[in-house]
């Protein structure tokens, strides 16, 4: 990226807001995959004129351009594997509307998830996607990797409350897409294809959002089982049984050694795995289906299992804190790992629990499985020291492994992670060559110079 080509971004962002300063390169250089690409310069725009002034100028000297929320992506979809401009979207941070009446907003991709919902609560609303990582992770980010968690199970992931988009195309002509009404059918729906696209296709600056009430009262129970079996298959059970949760959580003994000394009280040792299952709806509602609950768990059968509710919202949260750090603080295991987040039929997540365990005994290496067990997305990590002779191969093996057998369940190979360059090479195992053609084709018609985050997706 020569000279001119700095000049004329500093001219379009201003002075302050670009940096081709190698302090600052190196800061947008990786996320959470753990790998590094450094790019050639970053740039701070506020505003959809300047993405589309941007995208102008790459397109007109054919330099790379990736968008960037807080790197808190686990597939390396924001890493400049090609170099160019990093498009860091952290002054597009606006809320522009709460539209209390239809249930509606519409924000910039820089917006924080947990800043949005903590909003909306003040407002008597609700955006259901979260993350692990909603305290510092962006919505911009969620819609472009197809964020998912734990609330999955009943309302359902990032895709579904996405109404429409501001869409900045690599020509620099801004689209328009979707409506902010429930109902809308005119033309394809061009949303839900910029959804997932991990800026492959455009650069996204207004997301318009479905909202919903605030659920009026909340109960927060831990099931713990000695089997792993057990518990792995009283998921499905649970469902049958007409109990709708809204998260049912799953960790397995790997994971609960991890983080044993951040939850309320230590579980005994013969405890194999647990579930996080929380209802939430109006209080008779919670109530009805806390005693069907109760009924199931304290039957005869269910033995292994012991179930107590969170007594307070201190106790809830801890439980929550505890739950999301356990991917953090896996690395207590292993110094390295490769974080996978497949997705089984319900009643095939005791199967796949089974085969890890395998894997971890045949590959000589510790794999936690652990996640959104009630919509069947487990993430399981393969935990690794690459400074032990041929360790990282075995984990490497085991990761091809798990997805050849997560497509032989049924599955699929990321639920809520995106593809980015991780996963790429593996995408011919659950897409057929029709398919990627198709994908590719569409790439083309969108980005004919590939300057929009290049590299990802598609296996190279």
């Amino acid at each position: 990226m020569d000279k001119n080509i700095i000049k004329k971004i500093r001219r379009i962002v201003g002075e302050k807001h670009y940096s081709t300063a190698p302090e600052d390169l190196h800061c947008y250089s990786y996320d959470a995959s753990r790998q590094t690409f450094l790019p050639e310069a970053v740039a701070f725009p506020d505003s959809s004129e300047q993405v589309a002034d941007l995208l102008r100028l790459a397109s007109e000297h054919n330099f790379p351009v990736i968008a960037r929320g807080a790197g808190s992506g686990m597939t390396g979809g924001s890493l400049p594997v090609r170099g160019g401009l990093i498009l860091a979207c952290s002054r597009l941070n606006r809320i522009i509307e709460i539209d209390q009446d239809n249930m509606v907003a519409i924000i910039e991709p820089g917006v924080i998830t947990g800043d949005f919902q903590r909003e909306l609560r003040r407002a008597g609303l609700f955006y259901p996607p979260d993350p692990a990582s909603l305290k510092f992770c962006t919505i911009g980010g969620n819609v472009g990797e197809g964020a998912g968690g734990p609330s999955a199970v009943k309302y359902g992931v990032t895709k579904d409350f996405i109404m429409g988009l501001e869409v900045v195309l690599a020509n620099g002509e801004i689209l328009n897409t979707g409506t902010r009404t429930e109902k809308g059918v005119v033309g394809y729906d061009l949303t839900r294809l910029f959804v997932g696209a991990e800026g492959t296709l455009g650069i996204i600056t207004k997301i318009i959002t479905r909202l919903l009430p605030l659920p009026e009262h909340k109960e927060t129970f831990l099931i713990t089982s000695t089997s792993l079996t057990r518990a792995t298959g009283l998921v499905a059970e649970i469902l049958n049984q007409g109990i709708t949760p809204c998260t049912l959580e799953y960790l397995d003994r790997t994971a609960l050694s991890a983080i044993a000394n951040l939850l309320p009280a230590p579980f005994p040792p013969e405890v194999q795995a647990i579930l996080i299952l929380e209802l939430d709806g109006s209080r008779k509602e919670v109530s009805e289906q806390h005693e069907r609950l109760l009924q199931l768990i304290t039957a005869e059968e269910q033995k292994e299992c012991t179930i107590q509710q969170a007594t307070d919202e201190k106790e809830r949260e801890q439980i929550w804190q505890a739950r999301r750090a356990v991917s953090p603080a896996s690395y207590q295991i292993a110094p390295h790992k490769i974080s996978e987040d497949v997705v089984v039929p319900r009643t095939r997540i005791p199967d796949l629990v089974a085969f890890c365990e395998k894997l971890s005994r045949e590959h000589e290496l510790n794999i936690l499985t652990f996640g959104h067990a009630g919509d069947g997305n487990l993430h399981v990590n393969i935990m690794h020291d690459r400074n032990q002779p041929g360790a990282a191969g075995r984990a490497e093996q085991a990761k091809k492994r798990l997805f050849k057998q997560v497509i032989k369940l049924e599955g699929t190979i990321s639920g809520e992670h995106g593809i980015g360059i991780t996963k790429a090479p593996y995408i011919g195992l659950e897409l057929a060559p029709t398919a990627i053609r198709t994908m590719g084709a569409i790439k083309q018609l969108f980005d004919p110079h590939n300057i929009l985050n290049p590299g990802k997706i598609f296996p190279q």
